[in-house]
């Protein structure tokens, strides 16, 4: 099938159809991302949220950048080609919660809301607005023509837990608090004419009062990665959905293409994500939603492993991007949409990508499987001897010499991981995806290895 013929509507479903750029985990390599922003336009996404976090060239404080960081030129190439495709980006920077690329930073501990929690920012803390508003200036710097700018706020785990902190919750009310943080970063953007956009988590249980406050002042983005947005349970239903809307937001989705499941997947659920998008889109036509976004996590946070590639995700990220627009999946589904990245040059590259994933989440999978069951053998011998040939433990360890041997096929899987992912990411970055996923297992053996002797 043509790749164009995936995408028939002349109204799409969706008025706003957005892809994510998580950059925190396995970042493309700056030629790699100019060509997804192809990609991107040619699915028919016309919006761009782009997460920069350790990827981009801070002027604040350096130290928050990566060693891949991307250069100011770079980054502007970005801007520009995107323009030219007509996608819409918008810039996301977090403001309260998942905040590690910071505030793990010597000399930013004094703006945590637990001392030894990295992710949380004290809102009340002096500087800490400032270190955000200085943020978001970097970036505007870089990307002056925005229209909307994301501010995160999700997930603020420790959001009132410093004894300052609860003592104003406590007084004024959580929504109450968050407003203190944000508003005055909420007026800047404003003042320059760009809408902001938050997270919908940390609202759930507001007053009214405070949520019209933050109604008149940004956009919302409910999120929910599985199945029905409208029925997903506390985190948010119909009436948490509703309730937003009678408070007057602008409502925009949180779908995904990848990464929501499991914080180290190699591969995406592709019919976890087409079902999600489904729902979503049903929802965002029932509560005229503006936009919906397909996330697509690398990293749950920037001190966790990084998961899910984008160029081994590609079956998903289309067939997202053909729901979104056509409010279904094309005759033959997702088979269709892989089919059809061969019109857009990007099917051998995928096949690639995927058949190294594939195989390395299948050697990680029985690996864990060996270990579980060399360790379990091993207390049972020591326990109940007689339940082994002639009380010798090591002549029940078949698990333990087929860990061997997965640990001697591991190099291989590697090799062809770099080889699929060569040009696509930094050789640092897919290194580090490796050596989070084959060292344990080396190690393990080395330990069940040594215990097996002794």
């Amino acid at each position: 099938m043509p790749f164009d013929t995936l995408f028939p509507a002349a109204t799409p479903a969706i008025p706003q159809r957005g892809v994510h750029l998580d950059l925190k985990g396995v970042p493309p390599t700056a030629e790699r991302l100019l060509s997804l922003l192809d990609l991107f336009a040619a699915a028919r996404y016309n919006v761009v949220l782009v997460e920069w976090e350790d990827s981009f060239p801070w002027t604040v404080d350096e130290r928050f950048r990566s060693p891949t960081a991307y250069t100011a030129a770079e980054v502007t190439a970005f801007c520009e080609k995107a323009a030219a495709l007509g996608l819409e980006l918008i810039p996301l920077v977090q403001c309260l919660g998942h905040m590690e690329t910071p505030l793990s930073v010597p000399g930013y501990e004094k703006l945590r809301e637990i001392p030894d929690f990295e992710a949380g920012l004290n809102p009340l803390a002096p500087g800490a607005r400032d270190l955000i508003q200085g943020m978001v200036d970097d970036v505007l710097t870089l990307m002056p023509g925005v229209k909307h700018f994301h501010l995160g706020g999700d997930e603020a785990r420790t959001f009132g837990q410093n004894p300052e902190t609860r003592a104003y919750v406590e007084e004024h009310g959580k929504g109450a608090l968050y407003l203190h943080h944000v508003e005055p970063i909420l007026d800047n953007l404003k003042a320059r004419d760009i809408r902001p956009i938050l997270w919908h988590d940390m609202m759930i249980d507001w007053d009214s009062a405070a949520l019209r406050a933050l109604a008149a002042k940004c956009d919302l983005m409910p999120w929910v990665y599985g199945g029905d947005p409208a029925a997903a349970g506390a985190h948010c239903n119909r009436a948490i959905i509703e309730r937003f809307s009678e408070h007057g937001f602008t409502l925009w989705g949180g779908a995904a293409y990848k990464g929501a499941e499991g914080y180290d997947a190699d591969i995406p659920d592709v019919a976890l994500h087409v079902e999600n998008a489904l729902a979503w889109v049903a929802v965002a036509r029932e509560y005229d939603f503006v936009g919906v976004v397909a996330t697509a996590w690398s990293r749950y946070a920037v001190d966790t492993v990084q998961c899910n590639p984008i160029d081994s995700s590609l079956d998903a990220l289309l067939s997202v991007a053909v729901i979104l627009h056509e409010g279904e999946l094309p005759a033959g589904g997702v088979a269709t949409c892989v089919a059809a990245l061969a019109g857009v040059g990007e099917k051998d590259r995928f096949d690639a990508c995927r058949q190294a994933m594939e195989k390395l989440a299948a050697l990680r999978r029985e690996g864990w499987e060996k270990v579980q069951h060399a360790r379990q053998v091993m207390v049972l011998a020591k326990a109940q001897p007689l339940r082994t040939s002639a009380g010798n433990p090591k002549l029940g360890l078949h698990a333990l010499t087929r860990l061997g041997e997965l640990v001697e096929q591991a190099e291989a899987v590697a090799e062809e991981t770099r080889a699929a992912f060569a040009g696509l990411i930094s050789e640092i970055w897919i290194n580090e995806y490796l050596d989070t996923r084959l060292q344990p297992l080396r190690d393990e053996l080395t330990l069940l290895n040594k215990e097996n002797r002794s």
